[in-house]
């Protein structure tokens, strides 16, 4: 199984230029993907610098045939005419999808900082070593104590998982909404975390759990440790205002982390501000 994740910055790449098809054409140069987790895909934001107000779901939805594409929108407004602005989360995967869950997370309170909401998409896929949470997410970027509620909140929605996989709920009849299926504690949290590797949200997110649910492994550290993280952010802006580092990542839980055999990052691709990351399992 290939999972690539990518922050797109709505599909602008380093030229300028707002390109869906791009995108896909980037990430399927870089790997042939199961699944492709993307942050920051629009629908008719004409606002965004370059966007024509595209609705970049159906275009990327158009170009993956043969795959299910789930989107989670954090912000959804009216733009005034009678139509939304939405701006989120896509998961898109060719592995049967068996649930899918959209996560509202925290948004405290920060006055001195702009801030928007932010989503967290869970998409439980049929991977060939048995069903997977694969969920995305792009957490806050100018507020570290908004930031901090949201690793807490993925915390929070691990072990929520991590219980009900442990505890079967009740089942209704098949067809019913009530009718139980898979929420499997195996998981994978990946996506923009706007946060580096020595940062207290990264150790708050892979900590351990007191009640001791299998941890939150960073990919990168179970496959290439001692070697730093490569840098997935502003690696390619030569008027950025701080160094390019890793702010991008693929975590696995405990009991996958033996199943990991592969991390790369494209370094080459200028079709987003942040560079792609792909893990393979086996």
């Amino acid at each position: 199984m290939k999972l690539v994740t990518w922050n797109v910055q709505w599909c602008r790449g380093m030229d300028g230029k707002v390109a869906p098809e791009r995108i896909l054409r980037e990430a399927r140069a870089f790997a042939d993907f199961d699944v492709l987790c993307l942050q920051e895909v629009a629908v008719n934001f004409a606002g965004l610098e370059g966007s024509r107000g595209e609705d970049q779901v159906q275009v990327l939805s158009q170009g993956l045939p043969g795959f299910s594409v789930h989107f989670a929108a954090a912000t959804d407004v009216d733009d005034g005419s009678g139509g939304r602005r939405l701006f989120g989360n896509l998961v898109a995967s060719r592995l049967p999808v068996l649930q899918v869950f959209r996560h509202a997370l925290p948004w405290p309170a920060d006055p001195a900082v702009q801030s928007m909401a932010r989503v967290a998409l869970e998409a439980v896929v049929a991977a060939p070593g048995g069903p997977i949470r694969v969920t995305t997410t792009h957490l806050e970027y100018y507020s570290a104590h908004i930031r901090l509620s949201q690793v807490e909140a993925l915390r929070g929605l691990h072990a929520e998982a991590c219980a009900h996989a442990r505890e079967p709920r009740v089942s209704g009849d098949p067809g019913d909404p009530f009718e139980a299926r898979a929420r499997p504690a195996a998981a994978i949290v990946c996506g923009d975390f706007n946060f580096s590797p020595a940062d207290p949200e990264y150790a708050k997110l892979t900590g351990a759990f007191e009640s001791g649910l299998p941890r939150l492994i960073d990919a990168w550290r179970a496959l290439r440790s001692p070697a730093p993280h490569t840098a997935t952010f502003r690696l390619h802006d030569p008027e950025a205002d701080e160094l390019a580092y890793c702010c991008d990542f693929a975590f696995v839980s405990e009991d996958l982390a033996p199943r990991l055999r592969r991390i790369e990052v494209d370094t080459e691709t200028l079709a987003s501000d942040h560079q792609p990351v792909m893990i393979e399992l086996d």
